[in-house]
């Protein structure tokens, strides 16, 4: 379980292009919300940034456990496919994200309209978050754009439900959402110039295909694990007196 959500951080580290994409407007409009003598000392700014964030990454770890309890029930219904289906599913979505952070698949974006009418309800409550007044306020702004339609993020949910248990999806979404944490803690403070880093053209394609290659080894171990289950104690312990008596 520790590679996947070593891999899941890297899944978050490397969709920058795609987290400034979705929030780098809504931290814009965090910071340009504050008064002048915040936003203009990056000191004083980092604290309104980070509360955002955390609250971002809050909402995620709270999906990701309500993902990874759906997904247990899932598992318990179709013990012989269900986790590899589900595993499966996240692969290829994975494949489709790297496609379009690539720039190779505009239409993948299209998956983030599952969550529009979710999305309609928190909206106006955003809205009523700005301007932000302090820290604590940044939090709750943060936790309600935590659920803004994100394809990205229903990918890792999807890889959340894998986990089979609330607990464990909680923290594939804590390890996914701390790898967002770079790049838009780097786009609330220094915007303009992490900006023009990322739209360089050979930066994108890069950045798809390591997706890509850690999507297929996903599916890959996947399915090594389906055809070989790792041996239980008992068994090992069963073979080992076989040996013995033989």
């Amino acid at each position: 379980m520790e590679i996947t959500f070593i891999s899941a951080f890297f899944v978050g580290l490397f969709s920058t292009v795609h987290c400034l994409g979705m929030c780098g407007g809504i931290i814009g409009a965090l910071t340009f919300s504050l008064p002048e003598h915040i936003r203009s000392n990056r000191w004083r700014l980092i604290p309104y940034v980070s509360a955002y964030n955390i609250g971002r990454i809050t909402s995620y770890s709270l999906a990701g456990a309500l993902a990874g309890g759906l997904g247990g029930n899932i598992i318990g219904l179709l013990p012989t496919y269900g986790h590899l289906i589900l595993q499966l599913t996240a692969s290829i979505l994975m494949i489709g994200i790297g496609l379009y952070l690539a720039g190779w698949f505009p239409n993948f974006v299209r998956i983030e309209h599952i969550g529009k009418p979710i999305w309609k309800k928190l909206e106006p409550i955003s809205q009523k978050l700005i301007p932000v007044k302090s820290p604590g306020h940044a939090y709750l702004f943060g936790f309600v754009w935590g659920w803004l339609p994100c394809g990205l993020v229903y990918t890792a949910l999807i890889w959340s439900a894998t986990a089979s248990s609330a607990k464990d999806g909680a923290l594939l979404m804590l390890a996914f959402g701390a790898g967002t944490l770079p790049a838009v803690m780097i786009a609330g403070i220094l915007t303009g110039w992490f900006t023009r880093l990322i739209r360089t053209s050979y930066i994108r394609p890069i950045i798809g295909l390591i997706i890509i290659i850690m999507a297929l080894i996903t599916g890959y171990l996947a399915l090594l694990h389906s055809t070989h289950p790792p041996l239980s104690e008992n068994d090992v312990n069963s073979d080992h007196q076989h040996h013995i008596r033989n």
